[in-house]
């Protein structure tokens, strides 16, 4: 029969040489590793800088690396191809995709804008650079709703994610939103039935949702913001208890930063399995061979860019400032 303790024992061994190895690899090619919060616990804990992604690729631009090793999916290290145009961008594991970034194309987004030749496009940047390139400006969960009231334009199309827009659309009643049919398979796995469970095992715990779910969870929420905005809230918060209707790698650095707090999903399902493809050994590996890189053309990136640009002069921001996105 197979020991499952010398099984662990030896993955954490394991671990530990991954870890060594990147270490030097880092050090050889002159790399920065930069891990979204949805990442592995171990991936977090290896990283130099982690956070939401477009604070993710604002915090790139500060780093005097050579290399970018992006642990996140494939429309964050485009957006830090983007933002850093001379340095080369790596995405350890090529298949990491975004689902909810994949349900909108530059070429259905154009013809959505005929639709509405009036309208303003404002995209979420959970999108690839082509549709950013294709938007009048960008946003991110946090400031959605500022960017949205910036505009002059009474129509407003919202890519990709229509939860987010329904969000904005009830904080922003004086604009037309018109939705796009896209959703984060992760976020809306959340249901209203879970989160009265939870309320019910947890009673003195706040409930804290992304805006990516259902519009029945947010109702349910004390708190609804993006993932950078869980964290200065849960900080700032008298409430020793939370319910986090987010993905379940959130977990790993709301704990490490607040020890005396206690943390539970409202459903064990909220895992982005995309997210997760990420390993040590790969990371390991994209040091190695430098892979797997991810560059944007000038063309579309001096386009995407300039919506990325339009909504950092909406929020005050100033390049390399950090922004809470997804």
């Amino acid at each position: 029969m197979m020991d499952i303790n010398k099984l662990e024992k030896s993955d954490l061994k394991y671990n530990e040489t991954l870890k060594k190895k990147i270490e030097k690899l880092k050090s050889k090619r002159n790399a920065v590793i930069i891990a979204h919060n949805y990442q592995r616990d171990e991936i977090q804990e290896i990283a130099d800088i982690s956070g939401d992604s477009l604070a993710l690729s604002q915090a790139a631009v500060r780093t005097d690396a050579d290399v970018i090793v992006f642990c996140g999916v494939k429309f964050m290290a485009e957006s830090a191809s983007i933002l850093n145009p001379d340095k080369t961008v790596l995405l350890p594991v090529m298949e990491a995709g975004c689902p909810l970034a994949d349900m909108i194309t530059p070429e259905k987004l154009r013809a959505k804008k005929k639709e509405h030749p009036a309208a303003a496009v404002v995209c979420y940047v959970n999108s690839s650079a082509a549709v950013k390139a294709e938007s009048d400006i960008a946003c991110t969960s946090s400031n959605a709703v500022e960017v949205v009231k910036s505009l002059k334009e009474k129509e407003v199309i919202f890519v990709p994610d229509k939860n987010l827009g329904r969000y904005v659309q009830s904080q922003v009643p004086e604009k037309k939103i018109i939705l796009w049919d896209g959703f984060c398979p992760t976020h809306i796995r959340v249901q209203e039935e879970d989160v009265l469970k939870a309320k019910e095992l947890h009673k003195d715990a706040e409930v804290i949702a992304h805006p990516e779910c259902h519009p029945s969870v947010l109702a349910l929420s004390d708190h609804i913001c993006s993932t950078g905005g869980m964290f200065t809230y849960v900080k700032q918060s008298r409430s020793k208890e939370f319910i986090i209707s987010t993905e379940s790698g959130m977990l790993y650095k709301l704990q490490k930063d607040n020890p005396d707090k206690k943390f539970y999903l409202p459903t064990q399902n909220l895992v982005c399995a995309n997210m997760k493809l990420i390993t040590l050994g790969w990371v390991a590996h994209s040091l190695e061979n430098l892979v797997y890189e991810v560059k944007v053309s000038d063309d579309v990136r001096e386009k995407a860019k300039a919506a990325l640009d339009r909504m950092l002069a909406v929020t005050g921001e100033k390049k390399g400032a950090a922004i809470a996105g997804y």
